[in-house]
């Protein structure tokens, strides 16, 4: 299977999506991926009952395999700022519950995500501004929106992790600012490479190696000063009331070492991921006007004038808008899949998985199939209604197949957050925009997180009224 990877193999190359589709059809739906350069095997599946087992069994502590670069870059390069928290990302363990513990009443409460509304609806309607100015004589959007969608979810977590603006709408950044937009891509595409494909970095220090640990000693740098003046700032101006309090405010409250490698990880998981998941919703849209305008007439009916506020009580009311969220990322998901080490020893399609190791799920494969999702090719929002309306119900798959943010304790604790930020982008640019694709299909580049290949020239004609 390895020479496969090499140069003119059958999986040099190719995405992550083409990879596993190719495994499936040489290996069958169960599969050893060899370990190589000091990396155990991985197990893949593509049965969902298996699916169910790996969850069902993981444990009180269910176990990830990390990030390897960066979890070396914790221990090794930076250990004086990380002084033994590994964070979410990387940690396992009673370490990785005891992390969780601390910061779950932070993150996952709904009354402190419904404080941030307001500034991201701000931020929402900044970005409209930036898209008329971006149009040209055929209203198309340039070729880097990509870059720009990026950065839109750059200035939205950067309000939601720290509790500032960091400016990344603005035509001239900042050069740390710069840097940001840059870096968590380059992050991303370096991870891919050195912790997914084979690398020989444990053994030796490739040049991709040297360049990740720059890159986070960077994005560090950049982190610690934007988490210190936050210190400042709120040492000055505390908020008395603790439902008042900021993410970044109750975070230090418990320990500053513990708000900054929170914000760590909110700042690069949640940049490619939001954007990237925006990005699919915004182009099945697109592809399908008549869903498009049924959502804008549930909008107008919340959104009067292009100006109105989206509030946390109006939000409520967008039912429509929410099963589109949903089947967009059914169809153009941010990850493959997710992954978990067996919590015990199982049996998976009649073969013994010793306790331990590491089954990867490759979900994104299925999402499309008929036998899970009826008519799985198409975008039919109407499948996460309450009353489908004669469209195929969605809730009639497996329900541990569709995960776009995981599964028990360890879920995406930023879930919340994301989905706010989503449904955001895709009501103010819905509500403000007729927005067309005329470029035949959107091909997905699928790395570490799955990223469009294409230039998104997407056509938005604003609205009368």
């Amino acid at each position: 299977m390895l020479r496969g990877f090499a140069p003119g193999g059958r999986y040099h190359d190719v995405t992550l999506l083409d990879l596993h589709r190719r495994l499936r059809e040489d290996y069958g739906d169960l599969l050893v991926m060899p370990g190589s350069f000091g990396r155990s095997d991985i197990v893949l599946t593509y049965n969902t009952d298996d699916f169910v087992k790996l969850f069902r069994n993981e444990g009180p502590w269910p176990h990830r395999r990390g990030i390897d670069t960066f979890d070396y870059y914790r221990k090794n390069v930076r250990p004086e700022v990380f002084r033994g928290l590994g964070g979410l990302l990387s940690e396992q363990g009673e370490n990785w519950q005891k992390f969780r513990t601390i910061v779950n009443p932070v993150m996952m409460q709904p009354k402190t995500i419904r404080l941030y509304v307001d500034k991201l609806d701000e931020i929402a309607r900044e970005f409209m501004g930036v898209i008329n100015g971006l149009r040209d004589e055929k209203n198309e959007m340039p070729g880097d929106f990509n870059q720009w969608l990026n950065r839109w979810a750059l200035e939205s977590i950067g309000v939601l992790a720290l509790d500032t603006r960091l400016g990344a709408l603005k035509k001239d950044l900042s050069a740390d600012t710069s840097i940001m937009v840059t870096y968590i891509r380059e992050m991303f595409e370096l991870t891919y490479q050195l912790d997914i494909l084979p690398s020989i970095w444990k053994y030796y220090k490739t040049p991709a190696f040297k360049r990740q640990m720059t890159v986070f000693d960077e994005l560090t740098r950049i982190i610690m000063s934007h988490v210190d003046a936050a210190v400042v700032r709120l040492e000055k101006n505390p908020t008395l009331s603790s439902d008042q309090q900021s993410v970044l405010e109750k975070l230090l409250k418990v320990d500053r070492n513990v708000a900054l490698v929170m914000v760590y990880d909110m700042l690069l998981a949640g940049v490619d991921t939001t954007s990237s998941g925006s990005t699919g919703i915004l182009y099945c849209l697109a592809k399908n006007p008549e869903k498009q305008a049924r959502l804008r007439e549930e909008l107008r009916a919340v959104l009067p004038s292009k100006d109105s506020p989206l509030t946390p009580d109006n939000m409520k009311n967008l039912p429509y808008l929410r099963a589109c969220i949903k089947e967009g990322l059914r169809l153009y998901p941010p990850a493959v899949g997710n992954m978990r080490a067996t919590g015990k020893d199982l049996v998976l399609q009649g073969y013994r998985v010793p306790k331990g190791t590491d089954v990867g799920m490759a979900s994104v494969v299925l999402y499309q199939e008929d036998q899970h999702f009826a008519r799985g090719k198409e975008f039919l929002p109407e499948r996460w209604l309450k009353d489908t309306e004669g469209c195929p119900s969605g809730k009639t798959a497996n329900p541990f197949l569709f995960l776009p943010f995981g599964f028990g304790p360890r879920m995406c604790i930023g879930r919340r957050m994301a989905s706010l930020e989503m449904e955001m982008i895709v009501a103010r640019v819905t509500r403000q925009f007729e927005y067309s694709w005329n470029y035949g299909e959107l091909h997905i580049l699928s790395a570490l997180v799955n990223i469009p290949k294409n230039e998104l020239r997407f056509q938005m004609t604003e609205v009368d009224s």
